[in-house]
């Protein structure tokens, strides 16, 4: 008798593993996507800010004035948060009061009462990952938007966030001390595979977007401590580069900086001076490829019209450290 029902039994539970594969595979492939407006004159301006999350210390609240400021004269349609948003091992739960000290009593100007489009960073996956993404927090501040990988629609712009934590090897060969939540990860060859193949790059292969811009929190290019991230180099720059991406930002490196390929048209920006920063490591590139690094904390701005594209990158008084432009043709020659 024990065999009679082992089978059905069986067969049952490789059905409903079957299916849970399926929905892991089709929760992938079609990418949640957020339709954001534009101004009614088509241009569309945010700020970038990452590795912030440290309840207003290391010129966390500094930063917040001036993106504050700045977010007003630029009249911002929303923030992009490059991830790490609490430190130093994410949020315990819905009811932690990080949530509240890092975020909503930080970021409190009337011009950063928009939209902030969040990933996730390796410090955010220390704690209870499921927290940043749970709808809860988004009840308690309707700004908050934090998914894993997901496309944000702007008409003459596409976003493209992408989950780059669970990339990077060292967090599971070798994670030393730390404890990392990787709920909705595992196993992760597939979901590496899934997000590459089917979900992000099916995403942006078929982008008809005039600009595109991907964002993810680790480095692909850097000078900074962390340098490049040789998986992100390996498996995600290619989709990049065969895609015409234009921008990759990021955050990880706790820096300001502007490194454009010599091969591609793709510019790496990095805004990751949120809060804790001056870590004194510079890798000094060659100069027709390093276009900037600063190594104290600020934000970066982007500004984007149907033919043009202006970057600026400001630091904790709201002085102008660089500025970069670039343009396209409204319509391919005849």
């Amino acid at each position: 008798m024990a065999a009679f029902w082992n089978k059905p039994m069986l067969l049952c539970l490789t059905l409903f593993t079957a299916i849970l594969s399926l929905c892991s595979v089709l929760s992938i492939a079609e990418l949640q996507r957020f339709e954001h407006d534009p101004k009614p004159d088509g241009s569309l301006s945010f700020l970038v800010v990452g590795d912030w999350g440290r309840r207003g210390a290391y010129n966390q609240s500094e930063v917040a004035d001036q993106m504050g400021i700045i977010g007003e004269k630029l009249d911002i349609d929303f923030v992009i948060s490059t991830g790490d948003n609490f430190y130093e091992d994410g949020l315990k739960g819905v009811d932690d009061p990080e949530f509240d000290e890092s975020f909503p009593e930080i970021y409190t100007a009337p011009s950063l009462q928009k939209q902030w489009y969040t990933v996730l960073g390796n410090h955010d996956y220390r704690g209870d990952v499921l927290v940043q993404l749970s709808p809860i927090l988004r009840k308690l501040d309707s700004r908050w938007i934090c998914l894993r990988s997901f496309i944000v629609n702007a008409e003459i712009v596409e976003f493209f966030f992408v989950d780059t934590t669970p990339f990077v090897n060292k967090y599971f060969t070798n994670p030393k001390d730390d404890v990392y939540d990787w709920r909705g990860v595992l196993p992760r060859k597939q979901y590496l595979s899934n997000l590459l193949k089917v979900g992000f790059g099916f995403g942006i292969k078929e982008s008809t977007a005039k600009w595109k811009i991907v964002v993810g929190h680790h480095t692909i290019r850097s000078a900074g401590q962390h340098g490049n991230t040789a998986e992100l180099v390996a498996h995600l720059l290619p989709i990049l580069q065969e895609n015409n991406v234009d921008l990759y930002i990021n955050g990880h490196d706790h820096c300001l900086q502007h490194i454009s390929s010599p091969d591609s048209g793709i510019q790496f920006l990095t805004s990751g001076g949120g809060s804790k920063a001056w870590r004194g490591e510079v890798n000094w590139w060659n100069p027709e490829e390093m276009k900037f690094y600063y190594d104290g904390q600020g934000f970066m701005t982007v500004q984007i019209t149907q033919p043009r594209v202006d970057i600026a990158f400001y630091d904790v008084f709201g002085n102008v450290l660089h500025t970069w432009a670039t343009s396209k043709q409204l319509y391919a020659p005849a």
